[in-house]
């Protein structure tokens, strides 16, 4: 007799996060957030073991938090501007060229809402690839027009030349329903694959802009068995996953 297996939603999201990093081949991974984190681990331990990982401060560990070795503040730099680091960041807003708002909600003379301000997102994402990771999609976040332009998307850095598009690239946004990416003509965002048990009508419907659609929408790939064993027993064994998308 044989189990089928349950694979909740978070799992999916840590899968697809996962795959930003796959033939990244040595890079710094940046992941920022909880599920991206997972996802980074999980990609060094299996299809992508160059990736570096640091501790948040100056150690490069391995995924059980094992020091590898010594990553000072300039060689951080140096990987982050010469495009051999992929961050994966949050947005509050995002559209449908890429442009990703973390700054203020409404104008930013007088905003409605503050919120962290641009951080690091210019550099993030005219100096090596951004992906991104939206826990809730909806078209709060998914909007037409962000109100202010923290990270840089496709048609800004085209129009501001060479130098801006040397090394900007955005591989994927990872969201609670699934996988997006930027592969069509004008670089307007795609519908890459949905998440099992989730429908286009119900991406459309939380999406605040026309998205591109394919005829067939794949879905997100499942995890291998030991991909669900190291997520589950080494990588997050107290399910945290699961609060941040919940089953």
């Amino acid at each position: 007799m044989t189990t089928t297996v349950q694979i909740t939603r978070a799992e999916y999201c840590v899968i697809a996060c996962a795959e930003a990093w796959r033939d990244n081949g040595e890079v710094l991974a940046s992941p920022m957030g909880l599920i991206p984190g997972f996802g980074a681990r999980l990609a060094k331990r299996t299809f992508s073991p160059d990736l570096l990982l640091t501790d948040g401060e100056a150690m490069l560990v391995d995924l059980d938090g094992t020091v590898e070795g010594w990553l000072p503040y300039r060689q951080h730099l140096a990987m982050a501007t010469g495009g051999k680091r992929h961050v994966m960041m949050g947005a509050s807003q995002i559209d449908r060229y890429g442009n990703q708002n973390i700054s203020c909600i409404g104008a930013w003379e007088q905003p409605k809402r503050q919120l962290l301000g641009v951080r690091g997102a210019p550099v993030n994402t005219l100096n090596n690839p951004t992906s991104y990771w939206i826990p809730k999609h909806s078209r709060r976040v998914f909007v037409e027009q962000v109100d202010m332009v923290s990270g840089v998307g496709h048609r800004r850095a085209a129009e501001a030349g060479p130098s801006a598009t040397r090394y900007h690239r955005l591989p994927r946004v990872v969201t609670n329903l699934g996988v997006f990416d930027f592969e069509t003509p004008d670089h307007a965002m795609r519908l890459a694959s949905l998440h099992p048990g989730v429908t286009v009508d119900e991406v459309v419907e939380a999406t605040g802009f026309t998205l591109v659609i394919p005829a067939d929408v794949p879905l997100t790939r499942e995890p291998t068995a030991h991909e669900l064993e190291l997520i589950r027993e080494v990588i997050d064994p107290r399910a945290l996953r699961d609060r941040e998308v919940p089953a």
